[in-house]
């Protein structure tokens, strides 16, 4: 898939102050939404969003495009 993750997404929420027991606790992300992040897989837009407004940044941020090569 072209577009991966620029930064590994649950450490730097865990960074920010956001663990996992914190994120259930307060149902900011799904459980299951938070194992797609673990292995690195695709999210909703919803979810970027939320990601966006945690971590207070861009979606560029977190995003990006590579180039699959042939």
């Amino acid at each position: 898939m072209p577009i991966g993750y620029k930064i590994d997404v649950l450490a730097t929420l865990k960074e920010k102050g956001y663990n996992s027991t914190r994120i259930r606790n307060e149902k900011l992300i799904g459980q299951a939404t938070l194992q797609r992040l673990r292995h690195k897989q695709s999210v909703s837009f919803e979810v970027l969003s939320k990601l966006c407004e945690l971590l207070k940044c861009d979606i560029g941020d977190i995003l990006e495009y590579k180039k699959e090569e042939k």
